[in-house]
């Protein structure tokens, strides 16, 4: 964030005609919640080839979905909790799509556009040993706290070929591009929308870059796209 950045109070739905007003603070004096409560994240796995790569897994056909839990989000500064059950929690840097207020049910690719209401960044923590333990990814993905989102929805921008960073403790771990996406955006979009319905809302991740890595408690793990801002949470044992 930016020192200096004001945050100004809307009246009215993000969703619909909005209205600013003349409350403003320092982004210092406030805490950020999450922009957004999906009623649904649905999440896109091995969607960059050297992600899918560094687990010995071939790049899918088709988009490789699953789901985490409303119950995951956090937002910005909010704490990563690392459960008992898991000895290996990984950081998986993600831009975020959000759906806009007509929501999307079976729209084509060249339409997928008219259904983004606009992108953050998200951290898709995954527990890498359940995940391989299990099979199936609903425990692995599903923690509560292992969805960040944040710090805010930016709209109106160009996300076909930005910086996707991952830093622990100021190391940095993950450094890709949105151009390297297996499927972009639009194919996202469409694909999932053929499937379920997509609510004002609902947040797709669209996959990782390579570079995932254990977090341990007390690390500080920060997602930056772009364009779109930065993503801050600390990490503690739950």
């Amino acid at each position: 964030m930016v020192e200096g950045e004001t945050i100004v109070a809307i009246e009215g739905h993000p969703f619909g005609e909005i209205k600013h007003t003349d409350q403003r603070w320092a982004v210092a004096d406030v805490r950020l919640l999450s922009p957004i409560l999906p009623s649904k994240v649905v999440c896109v796995g091995r969607n960059y080839a050297e992600h899918a790569a560094e687990h010995g897994s071939e790049v899918p056909k088709e988009p490789l979905l699953f789901l985490k839990p409303s119950t995951s989000v956090i937002g910005p500064r909010d704490v990563i909790r690392l459960p008992p059950q898991s000895k290996q929690v990984e950081h998986e840097a993600e831009l975020a799509v959000v759906i806009g207020a007509a929501g999307a049910r079976r729209v084509d690719r060249a339409n997928a556009h008219t259904a983004i209401f606009g992108y953050t960044c998200a951290n898709d923590v995954t527990a890498r040993d359940l995940q391989r333990s299990d099979g199936q990814w609903t425990r692995a993905k599903g923690f509560d706290s292992f969805c960040p989102i944040g710090p805010w929805i930016t709209t109106d921008v160009d996300v076909s070929d930005v910086e996707v960073r991952c830093e622990v403790n100021e190391e940095v771990r993950q450094l890709g591009r949105t151009k390297d996406m297996v499927f972009d955006v639009p194919t996202l979009i469409a694909y999932v929308s053929h499937i379920m319905t997509l609510l004002p809302g609902d947040v797709i991740l669209t996959g990782t870059p390579a570079g995932v890595s254990p977090l341990n408690s007390g690390d500080m793990v920060s997602v930056r796209i772009g364009g779109l801002g930065e993503l801050h949470n600390p990490v503690m044992t739950l």
